[in-house]
């Protein structure tokens, strides 16, 4: 959350970019319970409030923190490592230090917001110590850890130098879920490889106080997803239908729309996408004058240095093919470094005739969801990465293309710009088919139906 107070002393607050909080906050809407996370800023202090239906419970980070246990430790080494090392891994000492640190301020303010035997859900890379710390405290709560990006096979897990502090901070959790099967498998095997817990399965059994067996901790795969009927709702109503019409008219409209809607991260493929795109333009397969592509590319991380240098060099890109490509009134790229409310991307996703979504490596990507139930016109193609967690759901109606191969991804992309109609329909009735049925309510019910169905079995004393 992004917080703000304003002159009168009132609080105003948005929502942080990034696909865990989209998907959590209907969720959190509607359950009776409180949200921790951070206010957004340095050392500001806000008491708990309420907001859009929630109680919102901030925690403060000084700004050495936020560098520190932010952008360093956990966007500068754990992300990359995460994420196959597309960017090499930081490992300092400082920041494993403010990691810890800021984990135990946030299991501490858990255990001060939680009922005796509550259900606490803890989300994310960021705070995979917490588990531990928590249950420390509060052993009588059933405790939930969902990890929202991928997590890696071992050969890279094991760079890791506080390796087993991670996985035993994790294994303080009754369930941990992952997006992929894959990931559930990574995890599994690293518990076997690292530590002498014994597992049977997807079970995984902790000693007691006296070294006996335990409670059981489980780990396995809960495709996360998206509000779908909202978003389906949102892109039906007659503003977001003429928002979209008013988008074409102003690209001058072309025969085909292009879209990518990205955080401006490494891990998202702009830069192949554009690259692909811009050969496509040089081999004349598309007409510059008949098709555009708009990159929304929300900022991201902007000072973490990997993050600068991306933003620069996609950039530069995007200008040197406008500068070849482009005319005068008609670019060949509309790159556009903004976030934007659901209604414009809802407008966005209804303008474009072909999404690329062209992930490097992404946990799910909730962007290629939201694409297809914005499509109640059963119009649109998806392109889409094998490389995302959303390629194991949408697969039969998606055109996957593997990024890193910028031949094969030039001749899905010249594919699906030249579909026909009948079978665009084709594929996103199966799209929506799976994307409407599978929403996130559904995803929260059967994670927090398996945590709670789970036997509790505290320690001895």
């Amino acid at each position: 959350m992004d917080i703000e107070l304003t002159d009168d002393g009132s609080i105003n607050w948005k929502r942080s970019p990034g696909g865990l909080v989209t998907a959590l906050e209907p969720v959190m809407q509607a359950a009776d319970g409180a949200w921790v996370g951070w206010s957004g800023g340095p050392d500001f202090e806000v008491p708990p409030f309420e907001g859009d239906g929630m109680h919102l419970v901030p925690v403060t980070l000084s700004a050495e923190e936020i560098e520190k246990y932010y952008e360093g430790f956990s966007n500068d080494t754990l992300w990359p490592l995460y994420h196959d090392v597309i960017a090499p891994p930081a490992y300092h000492r400082q920041w494993w230090d403010a990691y810890r640190r800021v984990n135990q301020r946030f299991a501490d303010a858990a255990a001060a917001q939680a009922a005796q035997g509550a259900v606490v859900w803890v989300h994310d890379y960021q705070l995979q110590l917490v588990p531990k710390m928590l249950r420390e405290q509060r052993p009588d709560l059933r405790i939930g850890f969902f990890d929202h990006i991928p997590f890696p096979p071992l050969e890279l897990f094991q760079q890791l130098p506080w390796r087993a502090q991670v996985l035993e901070g994790l294994l303080g959790a009754d369930l941990i879920g992952f997006q992929r099967a894959g990931d559930a498998s990574n995890f599994i095997r690293a518990v076997r490889r690292l530590t002498d817990r014994p597992t049977r399965g997807p079970i995984i059994t902790m000693p007691d106080a006296d070294g006996r067996p335990g409670r059981h901790v489980r780990a396995a795969s809960f495709p996360i997803s998206i509000d779908s009927a909202h978003f389906d709702e949102l892109a039906r109503t007659p503003e977001v239908q003429a928002r979209a019409k008013e988008i074409r008219a102003d690209l001058g409209d072309p025969e085909v729309v292009m879209l990518g809607v990205d955080r401006l991260d490494y891990t998202k493929g702009i830069r192949h996408r554009i690259k692909a795109y811009g050969e496509i333009l040089q081999d004349g397969r598309i007409d510059v004058q008949g098709a555009t592509l708009i990159q929304v590319a929300s900022p991201s991380r902007e000072n973490v240095g990997a993050y600068q240098e991306l933003r620069e060099h996609v950039e530069g890109l995007v200008g040197r093919i406008n500068g070849e490509y482009g005319e005068i009134g008609h670019s060949a790229i509309h790159y556009l470094h903004h976030s934007y409310p659901p209604e414009e991307m809802a407008a966005l996703y209804l303008a474009a005739d072909v999404m690329l979504v062209t992930s490097l490596r992404d946990g799910m990507n909730l962007v290629a969801k939201e694409y297809v139930a914005a499509r109640s016109d059963d119009r649109g193609v998806l392109v889409l990465s094998e490389f995302t967690g959303a390629a194991d759901e949408l697969a039969p109606g998606a055109l996957l293309v593997n990024p890193h191969n910028i031949d094969g991804m030039k001749d899905t992309i010249v594919a699906a710009a030249n579909m026909d109609e009948r079978e665009q329909r084709r594929r996103m009735r199966k799209l929506r088919k799976r994307v409407l049925a599978d929403d996130v309510t559904k995803w929260s019910d059967s994670f927090l139906g398996v945590l709670t169905a789970m036997p509790s079995r505290q320690d001895h004393v």
